[in-house]
């Protein structure tokens, strides 16, 4: 954790000193060695959190993006009393989640549904292979207006684990390789909305500016609702389009059908 408590204020770990955690209200302790980030651990290691994973350089980069308030929000089912810490969440209820590791299905799909309103950025130079693997596959990317994209084959540019998230997933290939082949100075995520066009993925190109903007000001959820709003309207108008013109061929199919059928009884007769 980046935070504890003492004399119930947020404090960030250092070498000496002894405070409790904000969720479990038990002792933790600081590790401020020289190989990870700086940060609180357990006295008897174990995390309260069980989603809660070692926190890394990238992780911090992108909560300090954030007011200090709003990072490491405590959340508590009512009903349940299950806990979990949300890297970010917002004063409108928005959460945050930034993710380095790999995580299963059954535990993305567990965030999403205790979460609610969420968003996740990941990622996406964990593996060697996965920045490769999208620059390969952004050629394919059809454009419908600028910085919106058809991804006719997600899986050829994502990690499989994200492609049926019930939520947004920015992905974050911002790296020193990455800018080198693009040669732009802007820090670009790539969104990847849970929604699909004719079983096409549509994702949406955004500076890291934008995103955090669109965030503190709280215009992130009501503007991404409404995108996919559009889209699936969009989607259903093809849809019932297609439909309508095959019921059309159909029918034509079938009265010539019946006309051939009458012309040969004709010369039965």
């Amino acid at each position: 954790m980046k935070f504890a408590l003492i004399d119930n204020n947020r404090v960030e770990a250092k070498s000496g000193l002894i405070a409790i955690c904000p969720g479990c209200s038990k002792s933790v302790i600081p590790k401020c060695g020289e190989q990870r980030v700086h940060h609180w651990a357990h006295s008897r290691g174990k995390m309260c959190d069980s989603w809660w994973e070692s926190e890394t350089e990238w992780h911090r980069n992108w909560k300090s993006k954030f007011p200090i308030e709003w990072q490491e929000g405590f959340l508590v089912d009512d009903k349940t009393g299950e806990m979990h810490i949300a890297d970010i969440r917002t004063d409108k209820g928005l959460v945050i989640e930034f993710q380095h590791s790999h995580i299963n299905l059954l535990e993305r799909s567990s965030r999403e549904s205790f979460y609610r309103d969420l968003s996740w950025v990941v990622d996406g130079t964990r593996l060697k292979r996965d920045y490769p693997r999208f620059l390969k596959g952004k050629e394919s990317f059809r454009t419908i207006k600028k910085g919106i994209y058809s991804v006719i084959d997600p899986e050829e540019c994502f990690p499989s684990s994200w492609l049926e998230s019930s939520v947004p997933v920015l992905f974050d290939f911002n790296d020193t390789y990455s800018q080198l082949i693009n040669h732009s100075k802007q820090h670009l995520l790539y969104c990847l909305f849970p929604v699909r066009v004719d079983r096409n993925a549509i994702v949406a190109e955004i500076t890291v500016n934008a995103f955090v903007n669109k965030v503190i000001s709280g215009e992130w959820t009501t503007r991404t609702r409404q995108f996919i709003s559009d889209i699936i309207q969009v989607d259903k108008e093809m849809r019932e389009q297609y439909e309508g013109q095959k019921r059309i061929e159909e029918n034509l199919m079938f009265r010539k059908f019946m006309g051939l059928n009458r012309g040969r009884r004709s010369r039965q007769f």
